[in-house]
């Protein structure tokens, strides 16, 4: 029976891993695993016994993946890390997704230079995805603000949807073999063409199993007020797909900024979804007052959650991979800041409260109940 609910929080400096009992009244925290060394990715891996993943990206020493088989108590290496092929003129500068694939050990992961990588036995071994990392539009990608990186991995059945800041949204839908850009109504207003066929600064996509078909986006469309060939542009920063990626729509409107990192859905209704804006110029909460908004309809309207946030003077960031939220019958919301804080959001995010405020800057929070 599953009793515990585990976070991993991937810091600037090393992994920490909190653990509370299903009431969520209190975490006990341990670590840092990988001391010194910056975690842009982990995964709580529930298939079987329980599995910790997490990246280790050592600017001296290289990448290295981190595994645990006891909760996140101790950690060790796996026997490699992914790398490219020898002659390819490309070197691993980061790993910023780590996920399962379609088999018990088996795991995909995200790097940069944007490309994947797939494990067949937990990380041990590692082969590079030629699909997508050797695509033909893989040496045209350019890096956003932070790096060329490949950080959404969803896998339903044979289609896999991948994330690349700033490639755009691709799909395989024959278990990765091949891939095809399939970025209709995502905007990019920073080139010359506002909907190009690749090259969108794509921020995060979120899903539902219960609804294949439908993904939610978040952007970094540009300016709103773009004005082009045709006239001005609507918002673009907040998307909603209903055919399994092939076309997107906005769903921003009504939301304070269309501009953020995560986006996410909770676990028993695919109707209803998470974004935290921010301000596109300086990456914080707009006004300084941090704020979850939460749509219960698929995107069409907004609700503004901040009861137990700073009502001003919080002028912090939220990156991509730091919002989860865990699978009780009444989920609670995570998010860590780049000032060193984790929130939690009880209720769906009715009501918030700061778990720990003086951690290192976070890059990751992923939630499991085991």
């Amino acid at each position: 029976m599953s009793d515990r609910v585990v976070l991993t929080i991937g810091t600037k400096k090393g992994l920490f891993v909190a653990e509370a009992a299903k009431t969520r009244r209190s975490f006990a925290l341990r670590g840092p695993f990988g001391q010194g060394v910056a975690v842009y990715a982990s995964l709580i891996d529930a298939r079987g016994a329980p599995r910790i993943y997490a990246s280790s990206c050592n600017p001296f020493f290289g990448m290295k993946v981190l595994r645990s088989t006891d909760l996140g108590k101790t950690f060790k290496e796996t026997k490699s890390a992914p790398a490219f092929p020898k002659g390819d003129g490309r070197a691993l500068a980061n790993i910023w997704a780590i996920e399962p694939a379609d088999a018990k050990k088996a795991l995909y992961c995200g790097v940069e230079p944007a490309s994947l990588f797939r494990s067949d036995d937990g990380g041990d071994r590692w082969e590079m995805v030629k699909g997508i990392s050797n695509h033909k539009h893989a040496r045209k990608w350019q890096p956003g603000a932070g790096g060329l990186c490949l950080h959404t991995i969803r896998r339903d059945g044979d289609r896999v949807h991948i994330g690349i800041s700033a490639g755009g949204h691709y799909m395989s839908e024959d278990g990765g073999a091949t891939f095809k850009a399939q970025n209709k109504g995502i905007g990019a207003g920073f080139v010359p063409e506002p909907y190009p066929e690749y090259g969108q600064c794509v921020h995060k996509i979120a899903g539902h199993k219960d609804a294949p078909g439908r993904l939610y986006m978040q952007n970094h469309g540009g300016w709103a007020q773009w004005d082009g060939p045709g006239g001005p542009r609507p918002d673009i920063g907040v998307l909603r797909s209903d055919d399994y990626g092939k076309t997107w729509r906005s769903i921003s409107k009504g939301l304070p900024s269309d501009f953020g990192f995560p986006i996410v859905v909770h676990p028993h209704d695919p109707d209803t979804v998470y974004v935290l804006p921010l301000v596109p110029m300086t990456r914080t909460c707009p006004g300084g007052a941090p704020a979850i908004w939460r749509s219960e309809n698929g995107g069409a309207s907004w609700r503004r959650l901040a009861k137990g946030l700073p009502k001003k003077q919080s002028f912090f960031t939220v990156q991509r991979d730091a919002m989860d939220i865990d699978d009780c019958k009444s989920p609670a919301l995570y998010f860590g800041t780049t000032t060193g804080q984790l929130w939690i959001g009880r209720d769906g995010g009715e009501e918030w409260s700061c778990v720990f405020d003086a951690l290192p800057p976070i890059h990751n929070v992923k939630v499991a109940v085991v």
